[in-house]
C-alpha cells in the first residue's frame, strides 16, 4: 500500500456530483454534505484549489447550494469518471498538482471510476470515506474496499485538513480550528 503525505501546494480537492437530485437517495447524505463542506472550507483557508463535477447537469441540476462560493471550477460531464472528461483533465493538468483528494457520490460508481482513472494517470489519489457515500451502505463499503485494494488512500477529512495545515503555529491554524469546531 503506498503512503503519501498531503501538501496544500500539491493538492487539489475534487467534489464529485453533489447535486440535490442525487442526494435524495444517498445513504447518510447529510454526513456527506457536512464533511464535504468542511473540507471545501478548509481548502479555501489553506489555498487548495477546489474543482467539482456535475453529472448531466442539464437534467440533474446543480451542485447543492451550500457549496456556492467554495468551488473554483465546475465541470459538467456525461462520463461517470470525471477523469474521462477532457475539460476536467485539462484543468487538472494545468494546475500542475499531483495529489487529488476526492469527496462526493456515489462511492461505487463515479467516485471509484474517477479515482481509478486518476491513479492510472499517475496521480496520488485520496478518498475521504466520511465524505463519500452511495445509495446503500453496502455499495459504499464495497466501493471503498475496491478503492483501497487498488491503492487509493482512505483518509478522514479532518486528517486531510490537519495535514494540509502542518502545525499549530501555522498562520492559518486559528482560522482552520474555527472551521473544525463549526463542523
Amino acid at each position: 500500500m503506498p503512503s503519501i503525505k498531503l501538501s496544500p501546494s500539491e493538492s487539489i480537492l475534487l467534489v464529485i456530483d453533489l447535486q440535490e437530485s442525487f442526494l435524495k437517495i444517498i445513504h447518510e447524505a447529510d454526513r456527506v454534505l457536512a464533511r464535504s463542506e468542511f473540507l471545501c472550507r478548509a481548502a479555501k483557508i489553506l489555498e487548495v484549489p477546489v474543482l467539482a463535477s456535475e453529472q448531466y447537469p442539464s437534467r440533474m441540476g446543480d451542485t447543492d447550494a451550500r457549496f456556492d462560493g467554495l468551488l473554483d471550477q465546475v465541470f459538467g460531464k456525461m462520463e461517470f469518471s470525471a477523469a474521462a472528461n477532457p475539460d476536467f483533465m485539462a484543468a487538472l493538468g494545468s494546475a500542475g498538482r499531483k495529489q487529488v483528494i476526492i469527496v462526493g457520490i456515489e462511492t461505487h460508481i463515479c467516485v471509484s471510476q474517477t479515482a481509478l482513472d486518476l491513479l492510472a494517470e499517475g496521480y496520488e489519489v485520496v478518498v475521504c470515506p466520511d465524505a463519500v457515500s452511495s445509495s446503500s451502505q453496502d455499495r459504499h463499503k464495497l466501493g471503498m474496499e475496491r478503492l483501497r485494494d487498488a491503492g487509493v488512500i482512505p483518509i478522514h477529512t479532518e486528517a486531510v485538513a490537519y495535514e494540509w495545515c502542518h502545525a499549530a503555529d501555522s498562520p492559518k491554524f486559528k482560522e482552520l480550528l474555527a472551521v473544525v469546531k463549526q463542523f
